[in-house]
């Protein structure tokens, strides 16, 4: 990266490394999220197998959040290491500060930009991470052919990529506030000067000002210096609808294996009324992806993962084998189980909207043997000594519905799965 933008966009990450971080919180929390949770990228890059000794970039790794997650759960697991790459000095510095506070020494830190990776003469990696740096790009598409350049066939990347719909306000905003420093009663404003200018703006907007009324945004808007001013002070970035993001991953050769979570990108979410849901359900995926944007408004961000098509070995786990692993992410068999125990429903907010989810007689029992080491077919066995009187099909059946609950809300996955002893 080498133009006048080129070096603006550094320059505000020299100065405000983004997000903010302390290493000093390492030793209070690990901070986990998507995508590069490592039970996803077994569901979705590598179809429900395990990840095995991973060798994964991290491009455009800011200060770390990805990168430590990552190197943390590999380091658990005793195999994988990460590579991290940032055009940044101080975001890298800040990231490698959360390494030594962890012990960790399965990351290698690297100063540099992405588009360099195509002549760095690195061996191809069997994961990219990619989260919210290609749409800062000045052609993203190059950036994404770049990734792609080094990523392993059996491979695949997480991404995030801003979400058009759920940034309403954002660009307008951007553009008042450039008009303003640009006014000519004074010097050019310095980052500082900036900053505090657009925060008067902010607090000075109409009530009917689109992002005063964007709600979605207002933990930027009220949260540290150098996440307001990534939002609202930004050089460069552009948001993406769904269908644009389709067609990039297509063009750099790349089949979508998932949008997270899944139950934000079905149009049924957003729909109670009957023929709507049928007219929904019976359109492309593609086209149920962009309508559940369409309807939810709320998107501000994408995150995915994407793999090369045609790989049998790679994208999102598929089916109910008997030897597949299920996994309960973020959160512990026995707490849900007992919560649905009690009352076999979940609440939860997606695309914005809260619903209520209903489990099917029996889900609680089920929850308490997902462990991420059993199979289905020990879950049902297991299952089958303690009384329940359940063949294959019913229990294949009764899973099915409960995967139909919790996957849409990204908390059942297959991870880790490695042939049984039978």
């Amino acid at each position: 990266m080498t133009g006048s933008d080129d070096r603006t966009v550094r320059a505000q990450y020299e100065a405000y490394p983004y997000p903010a971080r302390d290493p000093a919180d390492e030793a209070h929390r690990l901070i986990t999220g998507s995508p590069s949770h490592i039970l996803e990228i077994e569901h979705f890059v590598f179809a429900g197998g395990r990840a095995g000794n991973l060798r994964a970039l991290v491009a455009g790794g800011g200060t770390g959040d990805g990168a430590i997650m990552l190197a943390q759960q590999l380091a658990d697991r005793g195999a994988g290491t990460v590579t991290y790459l940032d055009m940044s000095a101080a975001s890298l510095a800040v990231a490698k500060g959360r390494a030594e506070a962890r012990g960790l020494g399965n990351i290698s830190f690297h100063h540099g930009s992405l588009l360099d990776l195509p002549g760095l003469g690195w061996a191809p990696f069997d994961y990219i991470d990619c989260c919210g740096v290609l749409h800062h790009l000045d052609a993203p598409e190059a950036g994404l052919a770049a990734l792609v350049s080094v990523l392993a066939e059996h491979g695949g990347l997480g991404l995030m990529l801003y979400g058009e719909l759920g940034r309403t306000g954002v660009y307008p905003a951007q553009r008042a506030i450039a008009r303003l420093a640009a006014a000519p009663t004074a010097a050019p404003p310095t980052a500082p000067e900036r900053l505090a200018l657009a925060r008067r703006l902010v607090e000075a907007l109409p009530v009917g000002n689109w992002l005063k009324r964007n709600d979605y945004l207002s933990d930027h808007l009220a949260g540290d210096d150098a996440g307001f001013y990534d939002l609202l002070l930004h050089s460069r970035d552009r948001a993406y609808l769904v269908g644009e993001i389709v067609d990039m991953a297509a063009a750099a050769g790349l089949s979508i294996s998932g949008f997270l979570p899944a139950g934000a990108y079905d149009p049924g979410h957003y729909l109670d009324d009957p023929d709507l849901r049928d007219r929904a359900a019976a359109l492309p995926q593609q086209e149920r992806w962009a309508l559940a944007e369409e309807l939810s408004g709320a998107m501000k961000t994408h995150v995915f993962y994407a793999v090369r098509p045609g790989n049998e070995q790679s994208g999102a786990a598929q089916g109910f084998a008997p030897a597949m692993v299920p996994v309960l992410h973020e959160i512990a068999p026995d707490r849900l189980a007992a919560s649905l125990a009690k009352a076999p429903r979940l609440t939860a907010t997606l695309g914005g909207v809260e619903r209520q989810f209903q489990v099917c007689d029996g889900a609680a029992a089920m929850v308490a043997l997902i462990d991420g080491r059993r199979s289905l077919r020990q879950i049902h066995g297991r299952l089958r000594a303690g009384g329940a009187k359940l063949n294959w099909a019913e229990f294949e059946a009764e899973f099915a519905a409960l995967f139909a609950v919790l996957h849409p809300l990204n908390l059942l996955l297959f991870a880790g799965a490695v042939p049984e002893r039978i």
